[in-house]
């Protein structure tokens, strides 16, 4: 009885002390396949937490171009990075806000999961494991992306068939690793997976030649393909072996903070629709349109249903601008990726993104 009374008095401290593990730095290894067990979730009063500090802690990937990269000069880009600050805007009225952590495709969701992370914005593909038995809450996809394979342009290589008995470069912990693997299965094609952890040990093993290939996501080949000695000496492959859709995520159990993260990212593409951006979105505030009025709250009380403030989008579209402008900033033709919008077009020009009503 007097053991059973101790353990029961100390089970809260315990409880405590292990809740502040994620301050340490030190993270667990997860890498969010069918199965595996979820660390315990963090306290769920994420916006209390993050109101306090008056600063969002975002987990980005760091190393991707055009999704979430830090530049020479320390600042970070990104697509991913334009989600935590429009998030931050949302919040604060101030997208810089925010401070980035990178963390590899295993440690990711512990980070999350932990609280040492407030939001994962880090090109990561929602899947039914994740959603559930790695207990990861998705907002809206913010990029509809499908797994490829690059190889050197005088590798003969023309389609997965081709790599019989040949060394395939892939990061583990990922979607990738296992939808490679799946392909491969399917087409009874034998090959020689050279796994690693690291994003950036991986391209480089393939850019020493001991890869006759590498597959990750199509927008992240043709990031790192910039980044590679003779970029033009290498293609990417036609053949579609996945659906990729990215999404960032936040830990399960917290609704209202789940459902802030989704509605900020609604406004960027409902923004689009209505034509709204970081040049004129002062102009539609005078605006007599209903669905405008309510989007930029100067009628109506949207915002105060998500704990925001009413004119949340509003802040949103002033600092970042609309999801158009996010994608033209990062991928679009200006830059070095010239990446088509494709599927990331508004449902209205063939695409897939598509707003919910704000009302």
């Amino acid at each position: 009885m007097h053991k059973s009374a101790l353990m029961i008095a100390i089970a809260p401290l315990v409880f405590a002390i292990a809740a502040c593990g994620g301050d340490s730095g030190q993270i667990a290894n997860t890498s969010g396949t069918p199965g595996s067990n979820p660390a315990p979730p963090a306290a769920r009063n994420r916006w209390d937490s993050i109101k306090s500090r008056s600063q969002l802690t975002c987990g980005v990937s760091g190393e991707v171009p055009g999704f979430s990269f830090v530049g020479t000069d320390g600042r970070y880009s990104g697509i991913d990075v334009d989600i935590c600050r429009a998030i931050a805007a949302a919040l604060f009225d101030n997208p810089d806000a925010v401070e980035f952590r990178n963390l590899n495709s295993k440690e990711r969701f512990t980070a999350l999961q932990t609280g040492e992370v407030d939001i994962l914005s880090r090109n990561t593909t929602w899947t039914l494991s994740r959603d559930t038995s790695v207990g990861l809450e998705f907002a809206p996809v913010v990029f509809y992306d499908g797994q490829a394979i690059m190889v050197r342009k005088n590798s003969n290589i023309k389609s997965l068939a081709d790599f019989k008995n040949k060394p395939i470069c892939v990061q583990t912990g990922t979607t990738t690793e296992q939808n490679l693997a799946d392909q491969m299965r399917k087409r009874s094609v034998a090959y020689k997976p050279v796994v690693f952890e690291d994003v950036n040990v991986t391209f480089a093993t393939y850019a020493q030649g001991r890869c006759d290939g590498i597959t990750a996501d199509r927008s992240a080949l043709v990031s790192r393909r910039t980044t590679l000695p003779q970029p033009e000496d290498n293609v990417i492959l036609e053949e579609v072996i996945s659906s990729e859709p990215l999404a960032p995520a936040v830990a399960k159990g917290d609704a209202r903070w789940g459902d802030a993260v989704k509605w900020v990212v609604y406004s960027l593409v409902k923004a689009e629709e209505l034509g709204i951006t970081s040049q004129n979105v002062g102009q539609f505030a005078a605006s007599n349109d209903p669905d405008i009025k309510r989007f930029l709250g100067t009628e109506g009380n949207l915002g105060e249903g998500l704990g925001l403030t009413n004119d949340f989008a509003a802040r949103v579209i002033k600092h970042v601008g609309n999801y158009a402008e996010i994608y033209d900033r990062n991928l679009g033709p200006k830059t070095k990726l010239n990446l088509p919008r494709g599927q990331n077009q508004l449902w209205s020009k063939g695409g897939l993104l598509y707003s919910p009503p704000f009302r």
